[in-house]
């Protein structure tokens, strides 16, 4: 019986290609990872269980997302680290692009997570959202594609956003670097969905001018809302002084461990007090989504199966259901 290095950032190669996470050399493919349902042995619990979990993904991808009748800009924020805001941004993209939505990710984050997640290279001189907000370069030339689905696009970051912050002060127009980008942009997308990183700087305000909607994780924990409040009053003087449009779209309750009590708790007061803000869908607790970023995959190809993949595509079909309108009116 062979180990497999959970730690490891060496990609997991596929049983049918050898190849490291594509099938075919292309797209890894959602649906080519989904375990057939006829093998399942379903007279023992664990076989019944999962093929249970086949049918439900299997159920979950013949139901269409719908499309917006406008492009959504989402900025995924909490200057609170450790709360599931990358993993949030990463696997809701790759679970909106596996239904065939067109979106693109904006990893405004330094350390590049979100770019690691979907496979792209983000090292030192590779072109990145850094030249974008300091070079004045066409956004549309940073974007690659990822190989998570064809729907599925990507603004890498590198460590050179690191010096971002102190750069951008004397810019003109710091604030609205990021919203003039996507402004000029001539990719056609649904989503674009914008990984901030965890502080309230110039970055991070850059995201909240250029979006149109804020999602917030919050994760079922002891000190889940410590420092909301200031990231709130940041987002009021945005939409005082800068961007009007914005609002708090949506809070996704994160890292929910049925086991405790504290979790109930936490999802009981974060409703009470955003009310139908709060997705009905929680993200559990779950092994597999801690996993999949150091093979360069979302959960949704690493783990089809898993709570954490089940869970982000539900969270994504409500994230795509109530923001849809069909008369073009948006919201």
């Amino acid at each position: 019986m062979t180990s497999r290095r959970v730690g490891s950032l060496v990609p997991r190669e596929t049983a049918s290609t050898g190849r490291s996470g594509s099938v075919g050399g292309g797209y890894r493919g959602y649906d080519s990872v989904i375990p057939p349902l006829d093998p399942l042995d379903r007279s023992t619990p664990i076989g019944a269980a999962a093929a249970a979990a086949v049918e439900a993904l299997a159920a979950e991808r013949r139901q269409p997302f719908p499309r917006p009748t406008r492009r959504r800009i989402i900025s995924v924020a909490n200057q609170k680290g450790g709360v599931g805001k990358t993993t949030t941004t990463v696997n809701l993209a790759a679970a909106l692009a596996s239904h065939g939505i067109r979106v693109l990710v904006i990893d405004l984050d330094p350390q590049g997570n979100a770019s690691t997640a979907l496979g792209i290279d983000h090292h030192s001189g590779v072109p990145s959202i850094y030249e974008v907000l300091l070079g004045d370069r066409p956004l549309d030339e940073v974007i690659v594609p990822s190989a998570e689905a064809p729907a599925l696009f990507c603004a890498p970051a590198t460590i050179d956003l690191a010096g971002a912050e102190i750069e951008l002060v004397s810019l003109v127009a710091r604030e609205n670097r990021l919203h003039r980008a996507i402004g000029s942009m001539q990719r056609e997308v649904d989503y674009v969905l914008i990984d901030c990183p965890p502080s309230l700087g110039l970055l991070t305000v850059n995201a909240l001018v250029a979006a149109r909607e804020l999602l917030i994780p919050i994760q079922c924990e002891y000190y889940a809302l410590e420092g909301l409040g200031m990231l709130l009053r940041n987002v009021e003087l945005v939409q005082a002084h800068l961007n009007q449009d914005l609002r708090l779209s949506t809070i996704l309750l994160t890292m929910y461990d049925s086991r405790t009590r504290l979790a109930d708790q936490v999802v009981h007061e974060v409703k009470e007090h955003f009310g139908d803000r709060v997705l009905a869908t929680t993200i559990p607790r779950n092994v597999r989504l801690a996993e999949a970023p150091s093979y360069g995959q979302s959960v949704l190809t690493y783990d089809p199966t898993s709570r954490g993949s089940l869970s982000y595509l539900a969270a994504a079909r409500e994230l795509a259901e109530r923001g849809f309108e069909p008369n073009g009116a948006g919201r």
